[in-house]
């Protein structure tokens, strides 16, 4: 069957027109002249039945499906760009994957273990993107999403499949400048040091505390930060204690960077899980990925 699709070279052109509003600097980008890519655009307002811009005295101005269709196809030529792009690195072999990631669990606990993703699938190649929230996979080009956060809100995510990777565990972390070194302080004690803390889980000192049993009047007290990495290195730098997940400071205790102050570690509701749409028609590449995920954590 014939698809109903104008030219790629009618899209292109209007992309570019779109994001300019200008038909004089999309010839110029493209290298075309101005009557070309006037000539693609109304053959594509032809095409659609619709204008796609209105005359203004300053050019051109996108009409409002003129708008909405150039967020729509500014999507799909990225998408195909990045497939071709793909398509020309593996020369027939392998596959792409494309990853949104909480950012720090991405650039602490993923990225350094990368290269034995490539050592055992050489022929995968990883794209990542931080994203924070869930979103709706068909308004993007992401195959699968890195997510933290409870099992009720990865399951009201709607038309997924979620892969539990790693549960959460935070402990207090600061510098060697504020306690003794190779030493361990009481919970009594932490009270009482400032206290970092992350401005998306404002109860997290509170809980810690709770958990044990110590008074804390201070527990919402201290500067606020709102990625785990900010709050490493504001923990590395004397600024205070830093409430931290043990797996996303591996670098900083290795290097003496923090140490951890109280060896009390407190197990949140908060996991790391793999999320997939529920098609059942995954690709091999995603497969290989969580394949390699869930091995790599059960290891961790």
């Amino acid at each position: 069957m014939r698809r109903k699709i104008p030219s790629t070279q009618a899209l292109i052109c209007f992309e570019a027109a779109a994001r300019h509003e200008s038909y004089t600097r999309a010839a110029q980008e493209l290298a075309l002249t101005q009557s070309a890519v006037s000539r693609q655009i109304t053959a594509l307002e032809t095409f659609l039945g619709m204008p796609l811009f209105r005359r203004t005295r300053h050019g051109v101005a996108l009409t409002p499906a003129g708008a909405d269709y150039a967020r729509q196809i500014g999507r799909q030529l990225e998408v195909m760009e990045r497939d071709t792009l793909d398509a020309m690195s593996r020369q027939g072999v392998g596959g792409s994957l494309q990853l949104a990631a909480v950012p720090t669990f991405a650039t602490r606990w993923l990225v350094p273990r990368l290269p034995e993703l490539a050592a055992r699938h050489p022929d995968i190649t990883v794209h990542i993107e931080t994203r924070t929230r869930p979103f709706l996979f068909a308004d993007t080009s992401f195959d699968a999403a890195l997510y933290a956060g409870t099992r009720a809100q990865v399951s009201s995510w709607a038309g997924t499949r979620a892969t539990a990777l790693l549960s959460e565990e935070v402990v207090p972390v600061c510098s060697p400048a504020l306690i003794a070194p190779h030493s361990h302080i009481a919970p009594s004690a932490v009270a009482r040091l400032p206290l970092l803390q992350q401005s998306t889980r404002p109860d997290g000192w509170r809980q810690w505390f709770d958990a044990q049993r110590v008074d804390a009047p201070r527990a919402y007290s201290g500067p606020r930060y709102e990625l785990f990495s900010m709050l490493a290195t504001a923990a590395a730098h004397g600024l205070g204690a830093a409430l931290m997940p043990r797996m996303l400071i591996e670098a900083e205790l290795a290097r003496g960077e923090l140490i951890v102050a109280c060896d009390k570690p407190l197990r949140g509701e908060r996991a790391y899980f793999l999320v997939t749409p529920a098609a059942q028609d995954e690709r091999p590449a995603v497969s290989s990925f969580r394949d390699w995920l869930v091995a790599t954590c059960a290891g961790s």
